[in-house]
């Protein structure tokens, strides 16, 4: 009997699933971070990139048969993909596959996330799945995806749509859904301006993560219906699930923490205030998102650098980092670094003072200079004395300032040419 017990179920069902991970977004709302990559890349969390948690929680599930459709400046996410991910082996039926847009069956690029796994069906059948569960490659969790797969196949179900709760004032960012007393999905709003509040809990509504399970001939089936559409815009939220909700049978999985009992961690990261804030929230005590647990480890390309590095210990220069944390490579000379996040090869030299800072990799930051609630982009090179995050009206004639005061700060803000992969 398969079961949905996240201890007990039966893992071969992830053995015959194809994970499609859908990473050709843009991700415009980060503004100039997506300049010269795909949302899936941007860097998170000191040393990983977006792309990262799908597909760490794919291979932490057992699921070894992935699929990456890329579409928007895919080239850093491909590198990445390729540096860091190359060691499955293909005569296990274990895999990678880079799917970027090639005009496969039209001769048009992908028009939506649906049309973008329509145009890969030959790709698909070749590997003659039990299961397709289809992934956002944008968001930031930790998920066992084995139990979802589980349940699905338990259920009867012809479709599964992991979800999970959120403030309504957020759920206008995501699809809304409304289900009956046994999971079923009853209605399905994409980006509603009033998302319809869970029943008894007026402040919370139940989100689409982006997560689905298929069974594979019914998903075939109804991407090729919805491929012959003309009304269509060939998009699983727009589209897809308010089409099969009147017909077929389409299941919710409510994503929990199974030992609190509440909605477990999951991030969109999809604004600059919330990749700023998610960001720094890895620093506290105790993160919702816990990067330590060897139980459930975040793989990624991992370059060879030497250990970060605080030099001077002067009474007025002092190289020090409090309540941060700080990757590879790192040279903080002479510097205070207070409550930042530094990825790796950040060199913070003398006397510049940083609080509250993310910066990406490869930053330069001069003598002198005063930054605060900023996210720096890689490679930028900060001049001596340069003081941002102290003045929102001139820091907005030079740079991007967020709703929530974040500022943005990139190469080409600062006059800067990079020729570096982002």
């Amino acid at each position: 009997m398969v079961t949905t017990d996240p201890q007990h179920y039966d893992r071969r069902l992830n053995r015959s699933t194809l994970a499609l991970i859908l990473a050709g977004g843009r991700g415009s709302r980060l503004r100039q971070l997506t300049l010269w990559r795909a949302k899936p890349a941007v860097p998170f969390g000191g040393k990983f990139r977006i792309i990262d948690f799908p597909l760490s929680n794919c291979l932490n599930s057992g699921i070894r048969m992935i699929g990456v459709l890329t579409q928007y400046k895919a080239h850093s996410l491909i590198q990445h993909i390729q540096n860091g991910w190359g060691f499955l082996r293909g005569e296990f039926k274990e895999f990678i596959e880079l799917l970027p847009a090639q005009q496969r069956i039209q001769a048009s690029w992908y028009s939506g996330t649906a049309d973008a796994v329509y145009q890969n069906l030959d790709i698909i059948r070749t590997h003659k799945p039990e299961y397709v569960l289809i992934l956002a490659g944008d968001h930031v969790y930790k998920m066992d995806y084995g139990p979802m797969i589980a349940q699905h196949a338990n259920s009867g179900a012809d479709m599964t749509v992991g979800c999970i709760e959120v403030a309504v004032s957020d759920a206008r960012a995501f699809g809304v859904l409304s289900v009956d007393t046994e999971g079923r999905v009853t209605e399905f709003d994409e980006k509603p301006s009033a998302p319809n509040p869970i029943p008894g809990m007026p402040g919370r509504a139940l989100a689409s993560m982006g997560i689905y399970v298929f069974n594979t001939d019914f998903l075939y089936e109804q991407l090729i219906k919805d491929a012959d559409s003309t009304y269509s815009t060939h998009d699983f939220g727009h589209d897809i699930i308010p089409h099969l909700i009147k017909k077929y049978r389409v299941h919710s999985y409510p994503f929990r923490d199974s030992h609190l009992g509440q909605a477990a961690y999951w991030r969109d990261v999809g604004t600059i205030d919330s990749f700023w804030q998610a960001n720094l929230e890895l620093i506290g005590v105790l993160p919702e998102l816990n990067l330590y647990d060897e139980d459930w480890p975040i793989w990624t390309y991992q370059e060879q650098l030497p250990p970060a590095k605080f030099i001077f210990d002067d009474d007025d220069r002092r190289g020090m980092a409090l309540d941060s944390m700080v990757s590879g490579g790192c040279l903080i000379s002479g510097a205070t670094v207070r409550h930042s996040l530094l990825f790796s090869n950040v060199r913070v030299n003398s006397h510049a003072v940083l609080q509250d800072v993310v910066a990406l990799p490869n930053v330069k930051i001069g003598r002198h200079c005063r930054i605060t609630k900023v996210i720096i982009d890689k490679w930028c090179e900060l001049p001596e004395g340069t003081v941002i995050g102290e003045d929102p009206e001139h820091d907005a004639e030079r740079f991007y300032v967020s709703p929530g005061g974040v500022v943005l700060v990139t190469p080409e803000m600062l006059g800067q040419e990079v020729h570096h992969v982002r």
